[in-house]
């Protein structure tokens, strides 16, 4: 953890504020070390920090009530979701009052002639595209996991379909959000576009609930494609693989995934989800548009690989093949945490631009290969973004150490090239120092908006920036 100074609260006002919560919720106020544990960790490999008690709402005003009694008390507030961020968010690290979002689990509104949804936070995104199936709509956003939509605002998630359709960032139009003082806001409407004073969106947008507790979203959908093309492409080399991604993405053929696997992360599909394909660098690709249009599409990008190395691109527009690949792909983390049972996954991304794209992947695979560690390479590199799997014994100093080496290494790596320390995985506990080095002054600028929102620093202390 970086240097940030957190003060916990004393136990007078913390007792004080936990039996007021009894009062309010009831049962739903849990303080079982087994419910504060599940609620202390993510998916990452950062320490578990547990908070004092769970409190499970239902509505924005629960949410508002029981920030105003923290506040009063200066008691830390973190949001949680499904749990499924990699960077130590949820992660209690100077105690406090966890808010599980999971039971504000209603879609509100659907708009189908604007395009548009509201949500309730603690919504996942498999759950809203169910519901939306009958309306010929889908919420593009897939991060991998059944993340909460709250969660993927509040981490300005992206994933396998951002190269068509964004992130999390372009498909937000207006959220509901709790404030440090219990005061509730809304951002904006359900115009396409803005131009009234500052963008409060975009900035609750990615803050981690370090500014604001997000409560309920009004979403962007797009129209169910009529047809939907996809397949994989196995390159002999890494190389030969990410060039015909650049140059698939500057031909301006509009494809809608392009998902890099190295050879050992497709040992691990396979072995995970029972694949056969070919244990060598591959390229997960698909296309959306019309009939004529996808299979002209996926014929122009067999001629771009077959040129840069490309093996037979075998592609199909059946769903259930379709559907079983990009099942695989989205297993990809636990398929990795597969290799080597009993070890933890420490994970890291970076995104650069895409024309140096290929000098910052095949140097990291150099770093992994001379290594002693296995650590998989996965990546949304249609978007510059890619990610390493590092399997690591937590209590293993020397597992530790070379992870630590090469992760910095990746990260400075992406910086040289005018890249990102994160794409889409957030700062939380494990990048504060990185983003410092990224942002210089800027991150001063984001400690006085920290300031001036939660002037006691009680929203998820200890994340994004340190005070």
């Amino acid at each position: 953890m970086s240097d940030t100074i957190l003060i916990k609260a004393g136990e007078g006002e913390l007792a004080a504020v936990l039996e007021a919560l009894r009062r309010f919720l009831g049962e739903r106020l849990q303080t079982t070390d087994a419910v504060r544990e599940a609620h202390g960790r993510d998916e990452s490999w950062h320490e578990t920090h547990r908070p004092d008690a769970v409190a499970f709402v239902h509505s924005t005003d629960e949410v508002s009530e029981i920030v105003r009694l923290c506040s009063d008390a200066k008691v830390p507030v973190i949001a949680f979701g499904t749990g499924t961020s990699l960077e130590g968010q949820v992660s209690a690290v100077a105690g406090g009052i966890c808010i599980d979002m999971s039971g504000m689990n209603q879609v509100l509104q659907v708009h189908p002639e604007d395009l548009d949804c509201r949500v309730e936070a603690g919504v996942t995104r498999k759950q809203l595209n169910t519901y939306l199936r009958d309306t010929g709509l889908f919420f593009p956003i897939d991060p991998g996991a059944d993340a909460s939509l709250g969660g993927m605002a509040a981490t300005r998630a992206s994933g396998t379909n951002a190269v068509r359709y964004g992130t999390m960032r372009e498909n937000v139009l207006n959220v509901t959000a709790v404030l440090s003082t219990g005061e509730v806001i809304s951002t904006g409407g359900r115009a396409r576009k803005s131009a009234a004073g500052y963008d409060l969106t975009r900035l609750l947008v990615g803050s981690e609930g370090t500014l604001g507790i997000i409560t309920e979203l009004t979403l962007r959908l797009q129209g169910i494609p009529e047809a939907i093309s996809g397949g994989v492409c196995p390159f002999d080399n890494l190389s030969g693989a990410v060039d015909a991604v650049i140059e698939t993405i500057q031909s301006g053929i509009p494809i809608a995934r392009i998902e890099l696997l190295d050879e050992v992360q497709v040992r691990a599909c396979n072995a995970y989800s029972k694949l056969d394909l070919a244990e060598t660098t591959t390229l997960f690709v698909e296309f959306h548009g019309t009939a004529a249009s996808v299979a002209e599409q996926s014929e122009r990008f067999g001629a771009i690989a077959q040129d840069h190395g490309g093996r037979e691109f075998n592609w199909t527009t059946e769903a259930e093949e379709r559907s079983r690949l990009w099942e695989a792909r989205h297993n990809a983390y636990y398929a990795a945490l597969a290799l080597e049972p009993g070890k933890k996954g420490m994970t890291t991304d970076v995104c650069v631009p895409i024309s140096k794209l290929a000098l910052c992947l095949t140097e990291t695979k150099a770093d992994v290969e001379a290594s002693f560690l296995t650590a998989p390479i996965v990546g949304h590199v249609g978007d510059g973004n890619f990610h390493l799997i590092m399997l690591v014994d937590p209590d293993n100093a020397k597992d530790m150490a070379e992870a630590r080496r090469i992760h910095d290494r990746m990260i400075s790596r992406a910086l040289a090239h005018e890249g990102t320390c994160t794409g889409e995985h957030g700062i939380g506990l494990g990048k504060i120092a990185f983003l410092e080095t990224e942002l210089g002054a800027g991150v001063d600028v984001m400690r006085t908006l920290k300031r001036a929102l939660d002037p006691h620093n009680i929203l998820n202390p200890g994340k994004i920036v340190s005070l």
